[in-house]
Protein backbone atom coordinates (compact mmCIF):
# COMPACT_ATOMS: atom_id res chain seq x y z
CA UNK A 1 0.00 0.00 0.00
CA UNK A 2 1.35 3.42 -0.99
CA UNK A 3 2.25 5.87 1.75
CA UNK A 4 0.39 9.18 1.81
CA UNK A 5 2.28 12.32 0.78
CA UNK A 6 1.72 13.90 4.19
CA UNK A 7 3.02 10.86 6.04
CA UNK A 8 6.08 10.68 3.78
CA UNK A 9 6.77 14.37 4.31
CA UNK A 10 6.44 14.01 8.09
CA UNK A 11 8.77 11.02 8.16
CA UNK A 12 11.43 12.51 5.90
CA UNK A 13 11.31 15.95 7.53
CA UNK A 14 10.63 15.59 11.23
CA UNK A 15 11.84 12.05 11.88
CA UNK A 16 15.23 12.56 10.21
CA UNK A 17 16.87 13.43 13.58
CA UNK A 18 18.00 16.76 12.14
CA UNK A 19 17.22 19.90 14.19
CA UNK A 20 17.09 22.08 11.08
CA UNK A 21 13.41 21.41 10.11
CA UNK A 22 12.29 22.26 13.65
CA UNK A 23 14.17 25.59 13.68
CA UNK A 24 12.79 26.53 10.26
CA UNK A 25 9.26 25.50 11.30
CA UNK A 26 9.31 27.78 14.36
CA UNK A 27 10.51 30.69 12.22
CA UNK A 28 7.82 30.11 9.57
CA UNK A 29 5.00 29.60 12.09
CA UNK A 30 5.91 32.78 13.97
CA UNK A 31 6.11 34.71 10.68
CA UNK A 32 2.66 33.52 9.61
CA UNK A 33 1.18 34.18 13.04
CA UNK A 34 2.30 37.81 13.34
CA UNK A 35 1.10 38.55 9.80
CA UNK A 36 -2.29 37.05 10.64
CA UNK A 37 -2.39 39.56 13.50
CA UNK A 38 -1.59 42.33 11.01
CA UNK A 39 -4.34 41.15 8.65
CA UNK A 40 -6.92 41.05 11.43
CA UNK A 41 -6.05 44.63 12.35
CA UNK A 42 -6.35 45.77 8.72
CA UNK A 43 -9.86 44.32 8.36
CA UNK A 44 -10.86 45.83 11.73
CA UNK A 45 -11.39 42.50 13.45
CA UNK A 46 -8.91 43.60 16.11
CA UNK A 47 -8.76 47.09 17.54
CA UNK A 48 -5.27 46.63 18.97
CA UNK A 49 -2.28 46.05 16.71
CA UNK A 50 -1.01 42.70 17.97
CA UNK A 51 1.49 42.74 15.09
CA UNK A 52 3.33 45.79 16.48
CA UNK A 53 3.04 44.41 19.99
CA UNK A 54 4.62 41.09 18.95
CA UNK A 55 7.45 42.78 17.04
CA UNK A 56 8.28 45.07 19.98
CA UNK A 57 8.24 42.35 22.61
CA UNK A 58 9.96 39.58 20.67
CA UNK A 59 12.75 41.65 19.10
CA UNK A 60 16.03 42.21 20.93
CA UNK A 61 16.27 45.89 22.02
CA UNK A 62 19.61 47.65 22.01
CA UNK A 63 18.77 49.36 25.32
CA UNK A 64 19.71 47.20 28.30
CA UNK A 65 17.07 48.83 30.50
CA UNK A 66 14.45 47.99 27.88
CA UNK A 67 15.80 44.43 27.68
CA UNK A 68 15.28 43.96 31.45
CA UNK A 69 11.56 44.46 30.83
CA UNK A 70 11.52 41.65 28.22
CA UNK A 71 14.39 39.24 28.98
CA UNK A 72 12.73 36.50 26.90
CA UNK A 73 13.72 38.44 23.76
CA UNK A 74 17.25 37.00 24.01
CA UNK A 75 15.67 33.65 23.03
CA UNK A 76 12.90 34.83 20.68
CA UNK A 77 14.68 37.38 18.49
CA UNK A 78 16.46 34.78 16.35
CA UNK A 79 13.13 33.18 15.36
CA UNK A 80 11.38 36.44 14.44
CA UNK A 81 11.10 37.65 10.84
CA UNK A 82 8.98 40.41 9.34
CA UNK A 83 10.14 40.21 5.71
CA UNK A 84 9.26 37.26 3.48
CA UNK A 85 12.41 37.40 1.36
CA UNK A 86 14.73 37.60 4.36
CA UNK A 87 12.95 34.61 5.89
CA UNK A 88 13.23 32.65 2.64
CA UNK A 89 16.88 33.59 2.17
CA UNK A 90 17.89 32.67 5.73
CA UNK A 91 15.94 29.39 5.72
CA UNK A 92 17.67 28.33 2.51
CA UNK A 93 21.10 29.14 3.97
CA UNK A 94 20.29 27.31 7.18
CA UNK A 95 19.09 24.23 5.30
CA UNK A 96 22.01 24.31 2.90
CA UNK A 97 24.90 25.01 5.26
CA UNK A 98 23.32 23.19 8.18
CA UNK A 99 23.13 19.90 6.31
CA UNK A 100 26.74 20.21 5.17
CA UNK A 101 27.70 20.82 8.82
CA UNK A 102 25.77 17.73 9.94
CA UNK A 103 27.57 15.61 7.33
CA UNK A 104 30.80 16.19 9.22
CA UNK A 105 29.84 16.85 12.83
CA UNK A 106 27.11 15.85 15.27
CA UNK A 107 23.68 17.30 16.05
CA UNK A 108 24.91 18.19 19.52
CA UNK A 109 27.71 20.31 18.06
CA UNK A 110 25.30 21.94 15.60
CA UNK A 111 22.83 22.90 18.33
CA UNK A 112 25.57 24.17 20.61
CA UNK A 113 27.14 26.36 17.92
CA UNK A 114 23.79 27.67 16.66
CA UNK A 115 22.33 28.69 20.00
CA UNK A 116 25.61 29.79 21.60
CA UNK A 117 26.18 32.13 18.64
CA UNK A 118 22.64 33.50 19.07
CA UNK A 119 23.27 34.05 22.79
CA UNK A 120 26.77 35.53 22.48
CA UNK A 121 25.70 37.77 19.60
CA UNK A 122 22.76 39.04 21.65
CA UNK A 123 24.95 39.71 24.70
CA UNK A 124 27.46 41.67 22.62
CA UNK A 125 24.63 43.58 20.95
CA UNK A 126 23.26 44.60 24.34
CA UNK A 127 26.75 45.57 25.52
CA UNK A 128 27.29 47.78 22.46
CA UNK A 129 24.07 49.57 23.36
CA UNK A 130 26.00 51.45 26.04
CA UNK A 131 28.04 53.21 23.32
CA UNK A 132 26.14 56.38 22.28
CA UNK A 133 27.59 56.39 18.74
CA UNK A 134 26.13 52.94 18.05
CA UNK A 135 22.68 53.94 19.25
CA UNK A 136 22.20 56.20 16.23
CA UNK A 137 21.20 53.31 13.98
CA UNK A 138 18.19 53.25 11.68
CA UNK A 139 17.00 50.09 13.42
CA UNK A 140 17.43 50.01 17.20
CA UNK A 141 16.07 46.51 17.78
CA UNK A 142 17.35 43.28 16.26
CA UNK A 143 15.57 40.23 14.91
CA UNK A 144 16.31 37.22 12.65
CA UNK A 145 18.88 34.40 12.84
CA UNK A 146 21.71 36.47 11.36
CA UNK A 147 24.12 35.82 14.25
CA UNK A 148 23.84 32.00 14.37
CA UNK A 149 23.87 31.79 10.57
CA UNK A 150 27.09 33.80 10.44
CA UNK A 151 28.68 31.44 12.95
CA UNK A 152 27.45 28.37 11.08
CA UNK A 153 28.72 29.52 7.67
CA UNK A 154 32.09 30.59 9.08
CA UNK A 155 32.43 27.30 11.00
CA UNK A 156 31.79 24.97 8.07
CA UNK A 157 34.07 27.04 5.81
CA UNK A 158 36.82 26.71 8.41
CA UNK A 159 36.25 22.97 8.80
CA UNK A 160 36.30 22.12 5.08
CA UNK A 161 37.40 25.26 3.17
CA UNK A 162 38.08 23.32 -0.06
CA UNK A 163 34.71 21.55 -0.10
CA UNK A 164 33.27 22.39 -3.52
CA UNK A 165 29.68 23.19 -4.42
CA UNK A 166 28.36 23.55 -7.95
CA UNK A 167 26.11 26.58 -8.34
CA UNK A 168 23.83 27.44 -11.22
CA UNK A 169 25.47 29.98 -13.58
CA UNK A 170 28.43 30.48 -11.22
CA UNK A 171 30.01 27.07 -11.65
CA UNK A 172 31.95 25.26 -8.93
CA UNK A 173 32.95 27.32 -5.89
CA UNK A 174 34.72 26.37 -2.69
CA UNK A 175 33.00 26.80 0.67
CA UNK A 176 35.65 29.32 1.66
CA UNK A 177 34.73 31.56 -1.28
CA UNK A 178 31.01 31.21 -0.63
CA UNK A 179 31.46 32.02 3.05
CA UNK A 180 33.55 35.14 2.34
CA UNK A 181 30.93 36.45 -0.11
CA UNK A 182 28.05 35.68 2.27
CA UNK A 183 29.70 37.26 5.31
CA UNK A 184 30.78 40.31 3.31
CA UNK A 185 27.29 40.95 1.90
CA UNK A 186 25.55 40.28 5.22
CA UNK A 187 27.99 42.53 7.07
CA UNK A 188 27.37 45.42 4.68
CA UNK A 189 23.57 45.21 4.76
CA UNK A 190 23.34 44.55 8.50
CA UNK A 191 25.86 47.27 9.32
CA UNK A 192 24.04 49.87 7.20
CA UNK A 193 20.81 49.37 9.12
CA UNK A 194 22.26 48.62 12.51
CA UNK A 195 25.92 49.32 13.38
CA UNK A 196 25.80 47.32 16.62
CA UNK A 197 24.17 44.44 14.72
CA UNK A 198 26.96 44.47 12.13
CA UNK A 199 29.68 44.27 14.78
CA UNK A 200 27.83 41.50 16.62
CA UNK A 201 27.41 39.54 13.37
CA UNK A 202 31.15 39.73 12.71
CA UNK A 203 31.85 38.55 16.27
CA UNK A 204 29.42 35.62 15.82
CA UNK A 205 31.25 34.59 12.64
CA UNK A 206 34.51 34.77 14.59
CA UNK A 207 33.00 32.53 17.26
CA UNK A 208 32.19 29.93 14.58
CA UNK A 209 35.81 29.96 13.39
CA UNK A 210 37.11 29.68 16.95
CA UNK A 211 34.77 26.75 17.68
CA UNK A 212 36.15 24.72 14.76
CA UNK A 213 39.77 25.62 15.49
CA UNK A 214 39.30 24.48 19.09
CA UNK A 215 37.57 21.31 17.90
CA UNK A 216 40.53 20.50 15.65
CA UNK A 217 42.76 20.79 18.72
CA UNK A 218 40.56 18.33 20.62
CA UNK A 219 38.54 20.88 22.62
CA UNK A 220 34.83 20.44 22.06
CA UNK A 221 32.81 23.09 23.90
CA UNK A 222 29.57 21.22 23.20
CA UNK A 223 30.59 18.37 25.51
CA UNK A 224 31.10 18.48 29.26
CA UNK A 225 34.13 16.27 28.81
CA UNK A 226 35.95 14.89 25.81
CA UNK A 227 35.06 11.42 27.10
CA UNK A 228 31.36 12.24 26.80
CA UNK A 229 31.90 13.41 23.25
CA UNK A 230 33.61 10.25 22.06
CA UNK A 231 31.47 7.75 23.98
CA UNK A 232 27.98 9.20 23.76
CA UNK A 233 27.75 11.04 20.46
CA UNK A 234 27.79 9.56 17.02
CA UNK A 235 30.16 11.59 14.92
CA UNK A 236 29.41 11.59 11.22
CA UNK A 237 32.45 11.89 8.99
CA UNK A 238 32.28 12.20 5.23
CA UNK A 239 35.48 11.20 3.47
CA UNK A 240 35.69 13.52 0.49
CA UNK A 241 38.42 11.93 -1.61
CA UNK A 242 37.72 9.41 -4.34
CA UNK A 243 39.14 6.46 -2.44
CA UNK A 244 36.31 6.52 0.11
CA UNK A 245 33.75 4.59 -1.94
CA UNK A 246 36.36 1.94 -2.72
CA UNK A 247 37.14 1.63 0.96
CA UNK A 248 33.46 1.27 1.68
CA UNK A 249 33.17 -1.57 -0.83
CA UNK A 250 36.02 -3.46 0.87
CA UNK A 251 33.64 -4.51 3.69
CA UNK A 252 31.85 -7.37 1.99
CA UNK A 253 30.96 -9.56 4.96
CA UNK A 254 29.57 -9.00 8.42
CA UNK A 255 32.89 -10.06 9.89
CA UNK A 256 34.56 -7.17 8.01
CA UNK A 257 32.46 -4.52 9.76
CA UNK A 258 34.38 -2.37 12.29
CA UNK A 259 33.40 -3.16 15.88
CA UNK A 260 32.32 -0.49 18.36
CA UNK A 261 35.52 -0.78 20.38
CA UNK A 262 37.62 0.03 17.33
CA UNK A 263 35.40 3.01 16.44
CA UNK A 264 35.61 4.31 20.03
CA UNK A 265 39.41 4.14 19.93
CA UNK A 266 39.43 6.16 16.70
CA UNK A 267 37.07 8.77 18.18
CA UNK A 268 39.31 8.99 21.23
CA UNK A 269 42.22 9.70 18.93
CA UNK A 270 40.23 12.46 17.17
CA UNK A 271 39.42 14.09 20.50
CA UNK A 272 43.12 14.34 21.27
CA UNK A 273 44.74 15.10 17.93
CA UNK A 274 41.89 16.00 15.56
CA UNK A 275 40.71 14.27 12.40
CA UNK A 276 43.99 14.86 10.55
CA UNK A 277 45.87 12.70 13.08
CA UNK A 278 44.15 9.54 11.77
CA UNK A 279 45.88 7.12 9.44
CA UNK A 280 44.37 6.25 6.06
CA UNK A 281 43.05 2.95 7.41
CA UNK A 282 41.46 4.62 10.46
CA UNK A 283 39.73 7.15 8.19
CA UNK A 284 38.39 4.28 6.08
CA UNK A 285 37.08 2.48 9.18
CA UNK A 286 35.38 5.64 10.44
CA UNK A 287 33.91 6.31 7.01
CA UNK A 288 32.44 2.79 6.90
CA UNK A 289 31.09 3.14 10.43
CA UNK A 290 29.35 6.42 9.53
CA UNK A 291 27.82 4.84 6.43
CA UNK A 292 26.63 1.84 8.41
CA UNK A 293 25.10 4.17 11.03
CA UNK A 294 22.96 5.82 8.36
Amino acid sequence: MKESVLKTFWRDTYQSKSPIPFIISVQVILFVLIHIFDLLKEVNVLQVSLYDYAIDYLSLPISFSHFLKQPWSIATYSFLYTGLFQLLFDCLWLYWMGNIFLNFLSRKQFLFLYFSAAFLGACLYLGLGFIPLLQNSVQLSFRSATFPLGALVAAIATLVPRYEIRLFLLGTLSLKTIALVYIGIELIFTGLMNKAGGISFLAAAGWGIFFIQSLNKGNDFSAFTLKNLTRKSKMKVVHQNKSAPAAYRNYRHVSDLPNQEEVDEILDKISVGGYESLTSREKEVLFKASKDDK
